[in-house]
């Protein structure tokens, strides 16, 4: 590892620990809290945990009850900020996945800029050491690409099955993947492709039904509604950038039942979008292109998701680092499309500290209004980056690597 890498993990070590460090001062000191909403509710389920008792307990809690496992030395220590130490190391070992990850074949200070986007990236920095869990997803997804990308296809599925365990939304990467496998494998002959997407499919298989499996054992139905079901049918009206924003809230408030119409189905346009997306690893079936297919797939998923929070950006944060090592994007369009990005985030947050915060009635049209800003905006850069993405990608030494 080069001397600059070693600067870039020690500087982002510091940066975390100054975040962690501000956060405790601030929730002791101001108004409004550091530590994420979430990070209490995952505290609280460890409680339980440690108890002897299920997570579910806890109140809206709605996760793999092994996010609750990991807090417990929380309680077993009883400090309440350990959580967010390790969701902490998870970002950190992300982060350096990523650089092994990265093309060697672009320059030092080029690789050096893109490692920087996720270890020195202040809403990556300020994600974890909220609180929130994100990490841990985002840790599991890489591991998954590194052992992809080494054609351990075995040890690639075991984390592509955990992952999907933490959170459904993975499973849509199950289609540029396979594609990937198939043509990686081609000049080997049919049998190996058959061998090596058999051993991904089955490990991927195996582990997701056996965490499954266990949780269900241990925590019956309420794993399942909990942890799945109710994603199906939620309905969040604060702190949700998605254009579904108001129309579920408004839906939900018209029904009965928990399950709206509009609730079932608005997954439908995000499915489509994303698998189609997906097919475009066809196009160029190497492992950049695979990398970048993964980022603008990622994207559109939370683009087009029912809900939207800003944990939800890092989904496709991990990837761009990759993505912009082969993009042809100019440095002014990609400026003007990052203010864009930034500049509509900030409209909706605005309105939303008028709802949260000082308890104005501005559901509509002002917070509805951001909203779909900020969606329109986003549809127009997942069209930049289609229209990139099918821009012919040169060969590159990682594209040429001897297939284990």
């Amino acid at each position: 590892m080069a001397g600059e890498d070693w600067g870039l993990i020690v500087v982002s070590f510091l940066a975390r620990v100054g975040f962690f460090l501000f956060g405790i001062y601030q929730d002791a000191n101001f108004k409004v809290r550091y530590t994420d909403i979430d990070y209490f509710v995952f505290h609280d389920a460890a409680k339980y945990v440690y108890e002897g008792k299920s997570p579910y307990s806890r109140d809206t809690y709605r996760y793999t009850p092994l996010l609750s496992w990991l807090l417990v030395p929380d309680h077993f220590f009883g400090f309440f900020h350990l959580g967010k130490i390790i969701f902490v190391i998870f970002d950190l070992i992300t982060g350096l996945i990523i650089m092994k990850l990265l093309n060697q074949a672009i320059s030092k200070k080029k690789a050096l800029i893109l490692k920087s986007i996720w270890l020195l990236n202040p809403m990556v920095i300020t994600i974890s050491t909220r609180g929130n869990a994100e990490s841990v997803l985002c840790c599991l997804i890489m591991f998954t690409l590194y052992y992809l990308q080494k054609g351990r296809y075995a040890i690639a599925g075991l984390f592509y099955g955990l992952s999907i365990h933490f959170k459904i939304y993975p499973i849509i990467y199950c289609i540029p993947i396979t594609v990937f496998i198939y043509y990686r494998k081609s000049k080997q002959g049919s049998r190996a492709q058959l061998t090596s997407l058999l051993n991904i499919g089955l490990s991927t298989l195996m582990t997701l039904l056996g965490c499954g499996y266990a949780m269900y054992k241990m925590y019956g139905y309420d794993f399942l509604d909990q942890a799945y079901l109710y994603h199906l049918y939620r309905t969040d009206h604060r702190h949700n950038f998605s254009i579904w924003n108001m129309l579920l809230y408004l839906d939900s408030a018209n029904k009965s039942n928990r399950e709206s119409n509009l609730s079932k189905y608005a997954f439908v346009p995000q499915l489509l979008l994303v698998l189609i997306i997906g097919c475009l690893e066809w196009w160029n079936p190497t492992f950049d292109n695979l990398l970048s297919v993964l980022f603008v797939q990622t994207f559109a998923f939370v683009t087009y998701n029912k809900v939207c929070t800003s944990q939800y950006f890092v989904w496709y944060l991990i990837f761009l680092p990759f993505y912009l090592s082969r993009s042809h994007i100019s440095w002014k369009k990609g400026l003007l499309m990052a203010i864009l990005w930034v500049a509509t985030q900030g409209i909706w947050l605005s309105q939303g500290y008028y709802l949260e915060f000082e308890g104005k009635n501005v559901f509509f049209p002002e917070l509805f209004g951001a909203s779909v800003l900020f969606f329109l905006t986003n549809v127009w850069l997942l069209a930049q980056f289609i229209t990139d993405l099918k821009t012919p990608l040169p060969v590159t030494k990682i594209n040429q690597e001897k297939i284990n």
